[in-house]
């Protein structure tokens, strides 16, 4: 078991690309934000923005654009209330993680990796940096579709120039931390805009919106099935993409990017209360963007409309005004404004995932393995990585129609998404047995409300993604339907034993806490008492 204490090595005049690491998470960046002198609440909130625009933009990132809009164009209002119970789970669980980092100054990865053994720790790293390139596929994807659209570049060239991004990352390398944040917020803005825009344009109907904000039990029907999908898919595509693993290791680390003293009590209780204001807030945007992502699919297409839902198909069918149901935008689509605009917004969003990628990437490096490199060599690996099988894709349908080479990209895109449940569990039940645990948390131990809750949120998302699985390997099409379910299954009970094991181990682990004192509990009692003297 490592040790808590920071422990550095140093190479002089010696520069490796890789290096060992053990110390504060993100080193770099770790309580490098002052927080004012003067805690008054707005100046503190202030103080504390910006956290929770990195973890957002991964609830609003290209993969999850289809299944919203799809969702609405094909049974209007009624996923409403699903893309708000998603929202819910991700506040909690983000809530937690944050918190985590903030009382016990260790990020998920590392508080896991202090509990388990070595060859486990190992396993969890391999399937975390699994999910962490499955997302990034599909901003591989969506970012070359958005130069394609907006600058007519062909796709493979396309693919290529998105490894660029690393010099994206190199500029905002230097200029530090804080002024990251406020580059995501904006980018956060433009996504915001655009579609408050085109919605506000098509004119729907807002009282069936705010009605489909309450849960019923159309969101789990079968029927009607429409383009291939009913309610309960369209459901299980909004919930299963909504809480993925590498938002809970990214929070639990950037959450300590504020400097505080952490032998003040209510300095420690100011920075989860602001933390956790930041990170609703953020997340509400989120939210936001989401639903008028489906408002849209429901108000500016005619249902049945657009039959290919892959971003190709969506930019098209804004540009043409024989899908669109409302005079208004009919005019406005003449102009090629909607169109350009989704596609701007792709763009924007694709760019925001590339950096929380890389750092979530680093988190995980870091905590789970102990090695680190620099944030531009992580990208270039990560991003040449998941390059390839986009490239391989489009090469296999370049003698295809367009709809087919349409249709293999989205599918890719989505079946990416099948490690991400691989992932979940690994990063969503730990984080509840040790979020959980007063030894480890003190006064900071979930309350039993948020106990009960977590756990229910835990258990369905890791139900949904898992029950998922046989359909997604079926999508596949690497072998027969029947093959292909056995071959689901028993990946199902490898995930469940290796849960199992992880559960077991954080358990143990989370006992030695308790036996040794070496919980926050502990030092929290030393503080009041230095306190009261």
């Amino acid at each position: 078991m490592c040790s808590r204490k920071v422990l550095l090595t140093k190479q002089k005049g010696k520069h490796y690309l890789i290096r060992y690491a053990n110390g504060k998470s993100l080193s770099e960046i770790n309580g490098t934000i002052e927080i004012p002198k003067k805690r008054t609440f707005w100046r503190m909130l202030w103080a504390y923005t910006g956290p929770g625009a990195l973890v957002a933009v991964g609830y609003m990132d290209p993969g999850n654009w289809a299944t919203s809009i799809t969702g609405g164009q094909s049974f209007q209002y009624i996923l409403m209330s699903t893309i708000l119970i998603s929202s819910l789970m991700a506040m909690l669980l983000q809530y937690m993680a944050a918190k985590l980092g903030i009382v016990t100054q260790m990020d998920l990865a590392q508080a896991i990796r202090l509990r388990t053994g070595k060859a486990l720790g190992i396993v969890l790293w391999l399937m975390t940096e699994l999910a962490i390139m499955a997302t990034d596929i599909a901003e591989v994807i969506g970012a070359a579709i958005a130069l394609n659209l907006l600058f007519d570049i062909p796709l493979v060239p396309a693919v290529f120039i998105t490894v660029l991004d690393v010099l994206l990352l190199l500029l905002l390398a230097r200029i530090g931390f804080r002024k990251i944040e406020a580059v995501v917020s904006c980018l956060i803005l433009v996504i915001l805009l655009v579609f408050v825009y085109e919605v506000l344009l098509s004119n729907p109907d807002w009282s069936k919106a705010f009605v489909g904000l309450v849960p019923s039990a159309k969101i789990i029907q079968t029927h009607p099935v429409v383009g291939g999908i009913s309610p309960l898919t369209g459901t299980l595509g909004i919930i299963g993409a909504t809480v993925m693993p590498h938002n809970l290791y990214l929070h639990s680390a950037i959450s300590q990017t504020r400097k505080i003293n952490h032998h003040n009590l209510q300095l420690i209780r100011d920075a989860v209360k602001y933390t956790a204001l930041d990170s609703n807030i953020q997340l509400s945007l989120a939210f936001l963007v989401n639903a008028l992502l489906l408002i849209m699919g429901a108000a500016v297409f005619k249902s049945g409309a657009v039959r290919d839902s892959s971003f190709f198909g969506l930019y098209q069918a804004l540009d043409n005004a024989k899908m669109l149901s409302d005079p208004l935008l009919v005019h406005v689509a003449r102009t090629g404004i909607l169109s350009t605009l989704f596609a701007v917004a792709l763009l924007a969003s694709g760019q925001n995932s590339t950096i929380t990628g890389t750092l979530t990437g680093q988190v995980i490096m870091e905590g789970y393995i102990h090695l680190k490199m620099p944030l531009w060599a992580r990208r270039l690996v990560t991003r040449l990585l998941s390059v390839i099988p986009v490239l391989l894709c489009v090469s296999f349908t370049m003698n295809d129609s367009v709809m087919q080479q349409h249709f293999a990209l989205n599918m890719l895109m989505e079946n990416s998404q099948v490690f991400l449940a691989f992932a979940l569990p690994f990063s969503v039940l730990p984080l509840l047995i040790m979020t959980n645990n007063k030894a480890e948390m003190g006064e900071f131990k979930n309350k039993p409300l948020w106990h009960y809750l977590g756990w229910a949120c835990a258990l369905v998302l890791t139900f949904l993604n898992l029950y998922n699985l046989p359909s997604q390997f079926v999508n596949f099409k690497f072998a027969s339907k029947e093959v292909s379910t056995i071959i689901a299954y028993f990946v199902i009970v490898v995930i469940a034993a290796l849960l199992l094991w992880t559960c077991i181990e954080i358990y143990i682990g989370d006992r030695k806490v308790k036996i040794h004192h070496s919980g926050f509990d502990a030092k929290e009692k030393e503080l009041k008492e230095e306190g009261q003297k």
